[in-house]
């Protein structure tokens, strides 16, 4: 096959036996080559065998009859004439005979038989002398030499497009109509041209408390076509905010992308203070892609938990006391659980509490549930303190997220000294002449231990100083006994002292008796009565 500027010319030559007669280019003088009238270069391809004659008719039909459809056909493949290695198909579709000067038509079908697209198809009917064409499906062009040009243009495979020619036959006898095949027949490749894109979406809750772990959500998608390569996602964290294993900056290998493919990662991050943190991540592939993402806002919040505790400098021992405890939320969000707990100082027995407070073990604690951020609570609890001393009572808060925080309070339980003094006689009444014995007994009543107690005990003038004994010795002078101070006397304890007086005439007399110690702040007195008699 010989090429003749880059377009392949093609001819197909097929006979319509026993209808025309005449063909410029018969099979039997066919040349090697054609040569269009606008110098395009054909060569003639193996033929079809044409149909056998048929016999002419008797005489020419009186009256034009309608058109006859097709009743034979041949066929070329083109360029080599065999199926396997054919581009084009052309086939003719024709009447096997026609009645002179009766119009009739005639077919002329190209398809595609190859895997790839045939360009620039052109088929040229020569038309031989004694038949007029009288109209084409498509209308082709006519040129010099009794020729029609149709222009098919493309077809892709499989594809086919139809010629239908009308027209009539001028006379008896047989005439045979040519067509030249031109096509193109391209050398394509195909080179496919991809457009991978990234996209970044971000997602990072919007308030978090301070004691939470943050969970972050980064995907990268490929939403072009194509591979991104090496796909790389980058978070730079902001200052405040890192992961649970301590990094600022962490880099994710996605790998490869394909079209459409996405990778998610996930991120574990903790805040280091309260605030407001912006973050974004980013995304880059090895052939240039790069992208971002929206930006997160991610608010960390903490309840800060302050509590104050108050009570009585000073108490008496045995008295009840009671504590006030308030608990405020100085954060920026809910205190959740919160809970008091004022565990009972030794030395102390509990009594009673306010809202709710109970008694759980030997701690009274209170279940004070969410405190809001800016809010409080006062809660008060009762005990009793028997003992002298100072006792310190610590309460504490704690709640969800919020450091547990104490306050103390301290009171000072004095005692009261609280000395009973009681003087009696025996015998009551004494003759002249005998004695009778005085007992003294001072005992402490209070809850504090009294020193320094002195009795001095007085006698009138018909009492004679007889003796004296008990807890501390006596001085006599004249008619007043004087006892040595007793240094201390404890809460319950008891000093006696006696005195033996000699009844020196009779009458109703008067033993009298006078206590004082550090702890009283006025001496006190007791006078016991006695009959003497004759």
């Amino acid at each position: 096959m010989r090429m003749s500027g880059g377009l392949k010319l093609l001819a197909l030559t097929l006979g319509l036996t026993g209808i025309f007669a005449g063909c410029e280019n018969s099979p039997d003088s066919q040349p090697d080559k054609w040569i269009r009238p606008d110098g395009q270069v054909w060569y003639p391809q193996e033929r079809a065998p044409a149909p056998a004659p048929a016999a002419a008719p008797a005489k020419p039909a009186p009256a034009a009859p309608a058109p006859v459809k097709p009743s034979s056909a041949s066929a070329v493949y083109y360029p080599s004439g065999h199926a396997e290695h054919a581009a084009l198909l052309v086939e003719r579709m024709y009447p096997s005979e026609v009645v002179a000067g009766a119009p009739f038509e005639y077919m002329i079908k190209a398809t595609n038989v190859s895997p790839t697209t045939v360009d620039n198809i052109v088929i040229d009917e020569v038309l031989p002398g004694g038949f007029t064409m009288t109209s084409s499906t498509p209308e082709g062009t006519r040129r010099d030499g009794g020729v029609v040009s149709f222009n098919l243009g493309a077809l892709s495979p499989g594809q086919h497009k139809t010629i239908t020619i009308k027209g009539t036959a001028g006379g008896a006898g047989t005439i045979e109509a040519c067509a030249r095949v031109y096509y193109t027949l391209p050398v394509c490749q195909t080179i496919n041209v991809v457009s991978p894109a990234l996209a970044v979406t971000k997602t990072a809750p919007a308030e978090v408390l301070f004691c939470d772990t943050i969970p972050v959500k980064i995907t990268v998608t490929n939403t072009g076509t194509g591979v991104a390569k090496n796909v790389v996602v980058k978070d730079e964290l902001p200052a405040g905010l890192k992961t649970v294993d301590g990094k600022s900056v962490v880099e994710m290998a996605a790998g490869d992308l394909g079209s459409g493919q996405s990778k998610e990662f996930t991120l574990n991050l903790k805040a280091d203070k309260t605030g407001s943190f912006k973050n974004s991540a980013s995304a880059a592939s090895a052939n240039g892609l790069s992208a971002k993402s929206g930006e997160t806002t991610t608010v960390v919040r903490q309840p800060v938990l302050a509590i104050t505790k108050k009570g009585p400098a000073k108490l008496f021992a045995g008295r009840p006391v009671t504590f006030e405890i308030t608990v405020s939320n100085k954060g920026d969000a809910a205190a959740a659980n919160t809970v008091i707990d004022d565990p009972v100082p030794a030395g102390a027995t509990f009594v009673s509490a306010t809202d709710g407070g109970k008694l759980v073990g030997n701690s009274v604690q209170w279940a004070v549930g969410s405190l809001a951020a800016g809010a409080s609570k006062t809660v008060s609890v009762t005990m009793n303190v028997p003992s002298i001393g100072t006792i310190k009572n610590v309460a504490m808060a704690k709640a969800t997220c919020a450091d547990q925080v104490s306050a103390e309070a301290g009171t000072e339980f004095a005692g009261i000294p609280a000395i009973l003094l009681e003087v009696v006689d025996s015998p009551d009444p004494v003759e002249v002449g005998g004695n009778t014995t005085y007992t003294i007994v001072a005992t402490n009543q209070g809850s504090l231990a009294d020193t320094n107690i002195k009795i001095v005990c007085t006698l009138e003038d018909q009492m004679g100083y007889v003796s004296s004994a008990g807890a501390t010795a006596a001085t006599v002078n004249g008619k007043t006994i004087t006892f040595a101070p007793l240094a201390s006397l404890a809460p319950g304890a008891k000093a006696t002292w006696t005195v033996v007086v000699k009844a020196n005439a009779d009458g109703s007399v008067r033993f009298g008796t006078t206590m004082t110690s550090d702890q009283l702040t006025r001496p006190v007195q007791e006078t016991e009565a006695t009959n003497f008699y004759r």
